[in-house]
């Protein structure tokens, strides 16, 4: 069992509204270590660029999270997690309009499967579902959503190599 792992990633993130078009492809990094036989912790961070207008809009989305992992078996894990969304609406041209970022915070529950391959890598096939905080409804950490129905998923394939 691996007490450190670092884990490059590609990922497919689709929302959740019927009318919000195709998913997106995006590029993760996360860092994962056990804390507990049955307990792992980790960091990670998730990065998603498109364009849209003739390359005029540029949005940009990172996601930033913390996570905590329960590994009643060591090849499977469940849990969930906070996590900081940051997303930035780049104009090309800022004569009209100026650049917007936002900034929100959000759960996620989710869990995977980690297959070893050699004693140093492994695969590992994670999802999640993820729900971003809405305007003036939630107030962390003292009130929690009143409805848990996600904004969007991950599902995102890694290689996890282990120190």
């Amino acid at each position: 069992r691996a007490g450190l792992q670092l884990i490059p990633s590609v990922g497919y993130e689709k929302s959740t509204d019927t009318h919000a078009g195709d998913g997106k492809f995006l590029g993760g990094l996360a860092l994962r270590a056990a804390i507990l036989p049955f307990l792992s912790a980790e960091g990670a961070i998730n990065y998603r660029q498109e364009t849209f207008f003739d390359d005029n809009l540029t949005v940009r989305a990172w996601h930033v999270s913390v996570s905590l992992w329960l590994t009643p078996i060591p090849a499977i894990y469940a849990g969930g997690g906070v996590g900081w969304y940051r997303t930035t609406y780049d104009l090309k041209s800022n004569a009209l309009f100026e650049d917007v970022t936002t900034n929100k915070l959000g759960l996620h529950l989710g869990g995977g499967v980690a297959v070893p391959l050699t004693p140093a890598l492994g695969l590992d096939l994670g999802g999640r579902y993820i729900f971003i905080q809405k305007e003036n409804e939630l107030k962390w950490p003292t009130e929690w959503p009143k409805e848990f129905k996600p904004d969007y998923w991950i599902a995102s394939l890694g290689l996890a190599i282990k120190f």
